[in-house]
């Protein structure tokens, strides 16, 4: 029951409640799924994962940020409280697969579910391009000076409409929600290709051709269409990091290179320049969060007060960790590197098979203790390790993209880190892996982490603001 209502609750936030409940979405159908999902999930508590990762401390610090910034960054008192409900979403959405998530088969569900948020939108972003753009879908030129782009988006809820560096106009796959830049959309998708790769089975090539390669190939087309750039930066990384293990540094690089070249023929990036230059206005804005940061060190300037603390742009700053710091001090950022540290090394852990030893058998006696109610399927160590590499790839994604988005605290980073958890778990209850480090050790590489993290953004500043 818990598990079901949870899958729900993704959908409703990925793909919003309008969509999924039409007219009865005015009866707050979230909220009372919401309420539901805490009566069902409490009891579960004792003797969950939850209560032992130091990533339930993170997002429990990351709710307080959040209305510290409001309170001494705005000073505004009421807004602090309205701010707690927007960290609803991203805790539930690791406490809850941490608390309902104890089987192969129900992370397999997680990915399918992703998988059908990220068809779903491709697929309506696709018809809306065929039906929407003149009955093509290539990037058009200049449609006359008639042309309305912030009517025609409203008009297109699955495609965003903009120019590139020649001042043509192109089209961009998009979500709703919190997926309604095609950036963001873009980082789902690559989130999800290598989760797909849960489903492939050795010597099964039906199979894994219609239940891996085909949705890869979709979801890779759909990568296109968002024509976003941090996106193929992103998947070059993943390709990367996937190829390094099998065929060595050198040629992993090598066919980094290979990508890139064939994407920008392909004009993956919509006619957009990767390059220095054309970064220029995110540095920018690069910039001016880590003067916010300098003027509010602790607290920050308040969360989603980016902009109106910066001066000249409209714009968020495009990069997760700037973000952080700038709306929520470093305060509000050691509380995400909580969360980072612990999530990237245990996934770090159960990927690498000099990591993970062969399972020991579980006592009986040990079996009947409390801390062991809730049961967890045992996986070998093969299985361990293929399904920790699929989460790194899945992690080098979304923080590669997450470089130049400001998408610090959305749901699929919290997903991912409760999945995480769930396999390590499964590991260190049959004696695979190491236990987890002491908290007071979390912390101390937390805090050096998030310092380390500032300190790279202060360099590769001043290194760029010195090459212009």
């Amino acid at each position: 029951m818990g598990f079901v209502l949870s899958i729900l609750y993704f959908a409703v936030d990925y793909l919003t409640s309008p969509v999924l409940f039409g007219p009865l979405a005015v009866a707050r159908v979230e909220l009372i799924l919401s309420v539901l999902l805490m009566l069902v999930s409490l009891p579960r508590l004792n003797g969950s994962i939850v209560l032992k990762t130091p990533q339930s401390v993170a997002l429990i610090g990351l709710a307080l940020a959040t209305s510290l910034s409001v309170l001494f960054g705005q000073h505004w008192a009421w807004g602090a409280v309205q701010a707690f409900p927007a960290t609803i979403p991203f805790l539930y959405a690791y406490f809850l697969v941490c608390l309902h998530c104890n089987s192969k088969k129900k992370l397999q569900a997680i990915v399918l579910l992703l998988l059908f948020v990220c068809l779903f939108v491709t697929a309506q972003g696709y018809i809306d391009l065929i039906r929407g753009v003149s009955g093509s879908i290539s990037i058009l030129p200049g449609v006359g000076p008639s042309f309305n782009p912030n009517l025609w988006n409203s008009e297109h809820p699955y495609l965003l409409a903009m120019g590139n560096d020649a001042s043509e106009i192109f089209y961009r796959l998009r979500g709703l929600g919190f997926l309604n830049d095609p950036n963001d959309f873009a980082q789902l998708l690559v989130c999800v290709i290598p989760l797909l790769f849960i489903f492939w089975r050795p010597k099964k090539s039906f199979r894994n051709f219609i239940f891996v390669l085909l949705p890869t190939s979709v979801l890779l087309y759909g990568t296109f269409l968002t024509h976003s750039r941090g996106a193929l930066l992103a998947l070059i990384a993943v390709a990367v990091v996937a190829a390094r293990r099998r065929i060595g540094t050198t040629p992993a690089l090598l066919l980094a290179v290979g990508i890139f070249a064939a994407a920008m023929a392909l004009n993956f990036t919509g006619g957009r320049d990767i390059s220095a230059s054309s970064g220029s206005d995110r540095t920018t804005l690069w910039n001016a969060g880590m003067q916010m940061l300098k003027y509010h060190p602790i607290f920050g300037v308040g969360l989603g007060a980016f902009a109106d603390n910066c001066d000249g742009c409209r714009h968020t700053a495009h990069n997760s960790l700037i973000i952080c710091a700038a709306e929520l001090g470093m305060f509000g950022l050691f509380f995400w590197s909580l969360f980072l540290y612990p999530t990237m090394k245990d996934a770090l852990s159960i990927a690498s098979p000099e990591k993970v030893s062969e399972a020991e058998p579980i006592p009986i006696e040990k079996e009947l203790r409390p801390q062991s109610a809730m049961k967890i399927e045992t996986l070998d160590k093969a299985e361990v390790n293929r399904l920790g590499q699929l989460l790194v790839l899945s992690l080098t994604g979304f923080l590669v993209a997450g470089w130049f988005l400001s998408r610090a605290y959305v749901m699929t980073f919290f997903l991912l880190g409760g999945m995480v958890e769930v396999v390590y778990e499964m590991a260190l209850r049959q004696g695979m892996v190491a236990p987890r480090q002491r908290m007071k050790l979390v912390l101390r590489n937390t805090a050096i982490l998030a310092v380390s993290l500032i300190l790279l953004m202060y360099i590769l500043l001043r290194i760029t603001n010195l090459m212009h």
